[in-house]
């Protein structure tokens, strides 16, 4: 990333960003990922992921326990349990801090699709856009055609 995100934030903006950065490294984790497939749990998971990363964030950025617990709308306990690492969420998160702490802050994206493969897909969203272009041509052609053989039809009709 091109800007600067502190381990020890000042500030609701440092705050944020280091919020921001623990919960898309803490979800990007394989195990993560694979809690994530189960439909049943995953707004569970990662409901749970985004308050630790929350009240991980406002603690490093010296913030009490009972204020972060206000802002976030949770209980006292359920903070302290994420902080302590009681929670799996909590130990999550944490992991994911001291890594960034050890290795630097990196944003782990998967990659979705190869530069070779986009410009593929490109090239086909072209041909596919001038076969419609030219189909759409063709059906205007063919309804004047019909629209004409109609008029003479009513015309030897009447």
């Amino acid at each position: 990333m091109s800007e600067e995100i502190p381990l020890t934030p000042i500030g609701r903006e440092q705050i944020h960003r280091l919020e921001a950065v623990l919960l898309i490294n803490s979800i990007m984790r394989p195990e993560v990922l694979e809690e994530l497939k189960n439909p049943e749990e995953r707004l569970t998971w990662v409901d749970s992921l985004a308050v630790a990363a929350a009240a991980l964030a406002r603690e490093k950025g010296k913030m009490p326990i009972s204020q972060i617990a206000e802002e976030l709308g949770r209980t006292e306990t359920t903070i302290r349990s994420h902080l302590q690492g009681r929670t799996k969420a909590g130990q999550i998160v944490r992991e994911t801090y001291e890594k960034m702490a050890r290795e630097g802050i990196k944003i782990q994206l998967p990659t979705l699709v190869s530069t070779e493969e986009l410009q593929r897909l490109k090239s086909e969203l072209e041909e596919e856009r001038k076969r419609r272009q030219e189909l759409q041509n063709l059906l205007k052609e063919l309804h004047n055609a019909l629209s004409q053989a109609l008029s003479q039809i009513e015309r030897l009709v009447s």
